[in-house]
């Protein structure tokens, strides 16, 4: 019994840190970050003192919580960054990213909101906007991309805009998310094509 003991709470431990992480993940998806630790404590199963020894912080909740959708962030910006062509290398970014953001709002307040303890978000955020800056720049060497777009200015303006798509379903809303970015890429390229976006469903 006794040397079976340590195991067991370790893996007592292991099972409420997942509860609580698929409990924050959903939450944060349907409600933002506003939601209270109190309230993922209760959807996870376990007493508030249990997430707080596990999460001291909303921060380190948050940051955990989102930590593959920043993975995939990354992913996405190194992709783009690695065409050889920039503007389609923007051009990818800013659908991916966007469908990436409309499958969480959660995820979207916490990649710009300020976290001063949340240091991966952080670094993930600027490793974003960093990257993004430079296939920008490249785009409008080439000629592809209007000259008067500002990053982050425009990047953070882009994703509040995509945060405020609503639908009933997260498939409608990736979909009204593709449209809205077929849209910004219109608008933001040197010399339009108008060619039709996405379809709405």
């Amino acid at each position: 019994m006794t040397t079976r003991l340590p195991h067991a709470l370790r893996s007592d431990a292991a099972d409420n840190r997942a509860r609580i992480l698929e409990a924050a993940r959903a939450l944060f998806c349907a409600q933002g970050l506003s939601v209270p630790t109190r309230e993922i404590a209760r959807r996870a199963g376990v007493g508030p003192a249990t997430l707080y020894r596990r999460f001291p912080t909303k921060q380190a909740l948050v940051t955990e919580a989102f930590a593959d959708q920043m993975r995939e962030c990354r992913a996405i910006v190194d992709e783009g960054s690695a065409d050889p062509d920039p503007w389609h290398g923007l051009c990818l970014v800013i659908e991916k990213i966007c469908e990436l953001h409309a499958r969480d709002r959660g995820f979207t307040e916490a990649f710009m909101s300020t976290f001063p303890k949340a240091t991966e978000v952080t670094a993930g955020r600027e490793y974003t906007v960093k990257a993004v800056t430079e296939l920008a720049h490249r785009a409008k060497e080439a000629g592809h991309l209007r000259s008067d777009f500002l990053v982050p200015d425009d990047l953070i303006l882009m994703l509040m805009a995509n945060q405020g798509i609503r639908a009933a379903t997260v498939s409608s809303q990736v979909a009204a998310s593709r449209r809205f970015a077929g849209f910004v890429i219109q608008m933001i390229q040197a010399s339009p094509q108008h060619s039709p976006p996405p379809p709405a469903v």
